[in-house]
């Protein structure tokens, strides 16, 4: 299966280097590769015009096509008509060296996927199940596999804000589980939400569907919109032996008064996505949720070195919470 890569950017030259070093590595290696760059000056064209890759071609956007959904809508508008899947990387991953190989190849398994996302293998650690290697009362575990259940999930079990619905599926309520609670089983997952980032589609649904341009800018939860509305046309499968790393660059991310705004803002949004019209035991449990993890953020000012984040932050969730009782944003197709 033909397939190309799209890889938006933004003043990450460094990583988006380090980036395609490992594509080079490939077993599969792409049919096309688009950098969709939106950044203010010319280091990253500087960078790429000295470290040619194959199949590459490189395009600089203005400010109208900034930001990460426009930059993806942009690139999937220069797609060739011969690629029949479409993956996106964030520009600060490294791909283990048979990722395309076990992501395209899930296609052939599921010829009915619409989509197949890839599997970060840095920011959880898993254990295997043994007679010597057993989950405790604090721990999470999933298909043979256990992690440490992080704190703010044991204090919700208790307060009744958790419910069983499996990973990367989205409760009535919203605030579920998402990738990171699939272990490393090397098995495939049906789904119906995962990581823009490290994903992929087939090129089709893009004749239906393209990236919201609501998520402006850092685009936080865009993904989850879109796999949303993928999940309503047909499946979608995560695959844990397409595996990378994600080592998360500090360039271009917004401060983090107005990160705790988009958690709040863009998870209801990505919530009434999901239930137009969610019941009224829906609807309080999600505020009591967003409200308890405001809060669980704010303590962090006791426990962590980052301060004046974990207070700005806070107050900007709390802000986005009660700027939604009066100004509701409105759910684009």
């Amino acid at each position: 299966m033909k397939f190309t890569l799209i890889i938006c950017t933004y003043m990450r030259p460094k990583p988006l280097q380090t980036l395609l070093q490992s594509v080079t590595e490939q077993t599969l290696y792409p049919d096309e590769i688009l950098i969709i760059d939106g950044s203010t000056n010319d280091e990253t064209k500087a960078m790429l015009d000295e470290n040619p890759y194959k199949n590459l071609i490189y395009f600089k956007v203005d400010d109208s096509e900034r930001g990460l959904t426009k930059q993806r809508n942009f690139g999937i508008r220069k797609v060739t008509e011969t690629s029949e899947i479409v993956c996106f990387l964030d520009d600060d991953t490294i791909l283990s060296k048979t990722y395309f190989e076990n992501l395209i190849g899930t296609y052939k398994v599921y010829p009915k996927a619409l989509g197949v996302g890839g599997y970060i293998t840095n920011e959880v650690k898993w254990t295997q199940i043994t007679e010597t290697e057993k989950p405790t009362s604090t721990s999470f575990y999933y298909d043979g596999w256990f992690r440490s259940e992080p704190l703010r999930f044991r204090i919700r079990k208790k307060l009744g804000l958790l419910d069983d619905t499996k990973p990367c599926i989205m409760p009535t309520f919203a605030h579920g589980r998402a990738v990171g609670f699939f272990p490393p089983s090397g098995n495939i997952y049906h789904v119906e939400v995962f990581m823009g980032g490290v994903s992929s589609f087939k090129k089709e649904i893009f004749k239906q569907l393209n990236f919201s341009t609501y998520f402006d800018g850092y685009g936080l939860y865009e993904d989850t919109d879109f796999t949303l509305r993928v999940s309503k046309l047909g499946q979608l499968y995560l695959n844990t032996a397409a595996q990378l790393e994600h080592h998360h660059d500090v360039a271009g991310r917004p401060n983090q008064y107005k990160y705790g705004k988009m958690v709040v803002k863009n998870g209801w949004y990505v919530w009434r996505v999901k239930y137009p019209n969610p019941t009224v035991k829906a609807r309080i449990k999600w505020n009591v949720t967003t409200l308890f993890l405001a809060f669980l953020r704010f303590t962090n000012i006791f426990t962590h070195q980052n301060r004046m984040e974990a207070f700005t932050e806070s107050v900007g969730r709390i802000a986005a919470w009660f700027t939604l009782w009066f100004q509701k944003p409105q759910i684009k197709s």
